[in-house]
């Protein structure tokens, strides 16, 4: 079973596979690490990952990159349009809302959503860590931010489904990030809890996570983040800066060309990596536009002061995490700094300053989400065994439950909307809690964002209808409605239960008998109060340690042991139909359509990856076999055959590079056959000559060393009859005879001509003397008769002691020659002592 971690990120992502020694993180095809998150749109097939990022720059407006921005989120989000305007592709408003891709896509005009996108980049990741385990991948973590939306994670899981995969647990980055640093720490302290502040300033986006560590465990204690703050903005700034100077200076627009924003954004980036390690920079591309080079040259402090606005908002998150996790500076023990904008010295700086200590990299920056998330992977797992390590994660947002009242419900007649904070900000994941209502029918439940303020998004999450129901015995039933907060942090109302209760007689005795100790956990005790279950002010239910509702049915138990006498209530419960609507959601039967259109991609593709393996294997034909011809080919071929042969592949070549250029598999597979029946006659004449002596040889040396034999005069042979000696001589004569003709009449044929002596038939002939002499070479001496015993001994008589055997027989029956084994080629003895120990008992060598 695979144990795999992904890290998708906004520009790369990475792929980490749990393996008995450890964490390994996978290369790519290209022997990298990182893989672009990218999916670039041809006439004919998509490109992936690497493959995507070699034809961007010729194909920049169908290569589909930063598609973690764009996922679940409404086309109207302010972040998103900004977003936009820095991204060469086209996106639209769909008809629900949400953003449309649109590209060219097998000489047609195509759109596809986000999530279809990102599953698409799934796919490359899944293709990656299957080559790598040589083994299917379905069961996976996948790394998240914290910010996602519920909406977002829901998408993610959408993508990861239209890839075939099937996440056991969407985890947030910066608590990946916590496991991969504490589950290798030994020393961790068994009661005092050591405070880890993690910052990890990504490519579009800045987290932050506060963590307490104990010896076997890690509880996030706060989290923040800034969506709009990473390594992008920084190349953001140094590109705007160099479209103004190049604007002034070569008097070009860059932001009318969407190829030279590509090379421009790429340099400021290289520009950015430079300024890192160095205090100056200069910048130099060769004919960006309009067949101008430009030059440019910009110093740190220069860099720094235009990046000011984005520096000064770095500390927000930091105050942010470290107030909700009611520490002070002096409190964090160490921090983490991860993230691929985190190497801007100037970042550094502020992080210095602040916290009163240097940020540690003990980290590997890039790789870190991936290896936690294949280690919660293999937590998860049940093929695997990995250290006691607990992970308590929270909840970043606050969820709460909101419902109509009724008129008939209410005392004025008035409808009112009531709410209830369901899920408060960091509550543990994962976790579930009891609701009770008293509803007299049918009706509904809102889950909503309690405060909006930071996701900038809807605060509708998804409505639930609950019934329809009748309630028997009271005007207003009692349902128990249960809402789950998931492992991957999607909330949803799971169940409902209509609970009706009944009184019924039971007969007063003194003592408590067997029955009533035995009676179901459902009869309550009518002066017990349900301790689970909440009033219609939807008070919380309590909650157990590993996050499920209290049901207080053990409780009920004990007081039936106890208070038999007392009047009883049979407590009935039915469960309610529950439906389900998720604003902004695939629904299933668009994601099953996903599936299948991503299969048919995926097929376009791989049939497009054979078709030029095949156009290649014709293209390498042709080259190799015009060498061969001139060279070691030269003295198999006439002259008549080989110019014949020349024109043909310099025909084959042209026709590649013409009409041949765009062809189908098949043609290219029938273009190589025509060319091999010419060829393959040639190479087998030079492999026959190439082969023939060594095999000459192994049939020379296996009729020597039988006539050997078969004509000794060593006495562990006196047992073979002379007729049988005689059949080898004349086999090994037969066969010196077929071989010394055959020689003869293939020396006198030029090299040219279809040899007569062929490899295969000289085996055949070893195989056929070695069939009929071996088993007579090799026979067994008779044993020896047994020594006669009295029929009636006096006294048990002792065993008698083997005879020594003869000084002759302990002799290596191949020492006067080696025989070739004719399966293998190579010289071995042919008789093993076990086969030639002629003086043992025939049971004995059977």
């Amino acid at each position: 079973m695979s144990v795999v971690g992904f890290d998708l990120g906004n520009e790369s992502c990475v792929v980490a596979v749990a393996r008995q020694r450890g964490i390994d993180v996978v290369l790519n095809d290209e022997s990298k690490r990182e893989t672009p998150a990218l999916v670039c749109f041809g006439d004919k097939q998509r490109f992936l990952g690497t493959a995507g990022a070699a034809t961007i720059m010729s194909n920049p407006k169908n290569a589909i990159s930063q598609i973690k921005r764009l996922i679940g989120r409404p086309f109207s989000d302010p972040e998103l349009q900004q977003d936009l305007k820095s991204l060469p592709f086209s996106v639209t408003e769909g008809p629900d809302g949400f953003p449309l891709i649109h590209v060219q896509y097998l000489g047609e005009k195509k759109a596809f959503t986000p999530t279809q996108v990102m599953g698409m980049v799934f796919s490359n990741m899944k293709t990656i860590a299957e080559k790598n385990l040589n083994t299917a991948v379905v069961d996976c973590c996948i790394g998240i931010p914290i910010y996602f939306t519920d909406l977002q994670r829901r998408a993610v899981l959408d993508a990861a489904t239209i890839a075939g995969l099937h996440p056991l647990r969407l985890m947030h980055e910066t608590t990946a990030t916590a496991l991969a640093y504490g589950i290798y720490k030994t020393d961790l302290p068994e009661n005092e809890q050591l405070n880890v502040a993690f910052v990890d300033i990504g490519h579009a986006s800045m987290q932050v996570c506060i963590a307490g560590f104990k010896k076997g465990q890690l509880k996030v204690l706060a989290h923040s983040f800034d969506r709009c703050l990473g390594g992008r903005d920084f190349d953001e700034v140094l590109f705007q800066h160099f479209v103004e100077k190049f604007k002034t200076d070569y008097k070009i627009d860059v932001l009318q060309n969407a190829r030279a924003c590509l090379r421009l954004r790429a340099a400021c980036e290289k520009l950015k990596k430079v300024l890192s390690a160095n205090p100056e920079a200069p910048m130099n591309i060769e004919c960006l536009m309009e067949d101008k080079d430009v030059r440019g040259f910009i110093k740190r402090d220069e860099f720094e002061q235009i990046s000011a606005p984005i520096l000064e908002r770095v500390k927000k998150p930091l105050e942010k995490a470290l107030a909700e996790a009611q520490l002070t500076v002096g409190d964090i023990y160490a921090v983490e700094v991860v993230g691929s904008g985190s190497r801007v010295p100037a970042v550094i700086k502020i992080l210095t300053e602040y916290f009163g200590k240097e940020p540690r990299r003990t980290m590997n920056a890039s790789e870190c989400v991936s290896k936690g998330c294949a280690l919660e992977c293999a937590i998860l797992s049940p093929t695997f065994k990995v250290r006691d390590f607990q992970v308590q994660e929270s909840f970043p947002f606050s969820i709460a439950l909101t419902w109509k009242g009724t008129a008939q419900d209410s005392q004025n007649g008035t409808v009112e909307n009531q709410q209830s904070i369901v899920f408060p900000k960091g509550n543990p994941i994962p976790s579930v809690k009891a609701l009770t209502f008293y509803k007299s029918g049918t009706f509904s439940v809102d889950l909503q964002y309690a405060d909006v303020s930071e996701l900038q998004a809807p605060a509708a999450i998804s409505t639930y209808t609950i019934g329809p129901f009748q309630a028997t015995n009271a005007e207003h039933a009692k349902v128990k409605v249960k809402a789950r907060l998931n492992l991957h942090g999607i909330v949803s109302v799971d169940s409902a239960q209509l609970i009706e209760e009944e009184e019924v007689e039971v007969p007063v005795t003194k003592e408590p008998s067997k029955e009533a100790t035995k009676m179901d956990t459902d009869n309550a005790s009518a002066d017990v109060p349900s301790t689970n279950e909440t009033d219609v002010n939807m008070e919380d239910a309590p909650v157990t340690d590993n996050g499920a509702a209290d049901t207080g049915d053990n409780a009920v138990k004990m007081e039936t042991d106890t208070k038999v006498e007392a009047p009883k209530k049979k407590v009935k419960k039915s469960n309610i139909p529950v439906s389900e609507v998720v604003y902004g959601a695939m629904l299933p039967a668009d994601v099953q359509q996903a599936v299948e259109k991503e299969f048919e991609m995926a097929l376009q593709d791989r049939v497009m990856e054979e078709t030029k393996d095949k156009k290649n294997a014709v293209e390498a034909y042709v080259y190799d076999m015009r060498n061969k011809l001139h060279d070691k080919l030269f003295e198999f071929v006439t002259d008549s055959d080989r110019e014949q042969l020349i024109a043909k592949l310099q025909e084959t070549e042209d026709w590649l590079y013409e009409d041949g250029e765009d062809e189908t598999k098949g043609v290219y597979v029938a273009k190589l056959d025509e060319l091999k029946k010419q060829g393959d006659p040639i190479e087998q004449r030079y492999k026959e000559h190439s082969e023939r002596d060594s095999f000459v040889g192994q049939l020379a040396q296996r009729v020597n060393w039988f006539r050997q034999a078969a004509a000794s005069n060593d006495p562990k042979y006196d047992h073979i009859d002379l007729s049988d000696k005689q059949k080898v001589l004349n086999e090994c004569s037969e066969a010196e005879n077929w071989l010394r003709e055959a020689q003869q009449l293939q020396d006198t044929l030029p090299k040219h001509a279809e040899p007569v002596l062929l490899s295969a038939d000289i085996r055949k002939k070893e195989e056929a003397i070695d069939r009929v002499c071996r088993p007579i070479m090799t026979k067994p001496k008779p044993a020896p008769p047994k020594p006669a015993t009295p029929e009636k001994p006096a006294s048990p008589a002792p065993a008698p002691a083997p005879e020594p055997a003869q000084e002759g027989e302990q002799q290596h029956p191949a020492e006067n020659g080696t025989s070739p084994n004719p399966k293998t080629g190579h010289d071995e003895n042919v008789d093993a002592p076990e086969d030639m120990e002629t003086d043992k008992p025939e049971a004995a060598a059977a």
